[in-house]
């Protein structure tokens, strides 16, 4: 799923991450992919621009989220239905 929106998915977990609070357009890493917010994702708890700037070390991140429960980080965010397996496969392709 490599297209213009993958840039507002987390590289760990797939969330996504388009909107703000105020509903603004919002980029985890930037509008150009490149340059990350060092914001937490609220699902995983990754650093964009930290533990997810490789795609070695998205997959290492998201290998210990989900040993230890795939639990969120703010777990007050999480839909009512939602699906680990359905999440995931928004994580853009580089990351998988």
């Amino acid at each position: 799923m490599d297209n213009d929106k993958s840039i507002s998915y987390c590289r760990v977990c797939g969330l996504f991450n388009g909107k703000d609070f105020q509903g603004n357009d919002y980029f985890p890493w930037g509008k150009d992919g490149n340059s990350p917010s060092y914001d937490i994702c609220e699902c995983c708890g990754v650093e964009f621009g930290y533990e997810d700037c490789s795609t070695e070390g998205a997959k290492a991140f998201r290998d210990r989220w989900i040993k230890n429960g795939a639990t969120w980080y703010c777990p007050e965010y999480k839909p009512k239905n939602w699906s680990l397996e359905e999440q995931l496969e928004h994580i853009p392709k580089k990351y998988l």
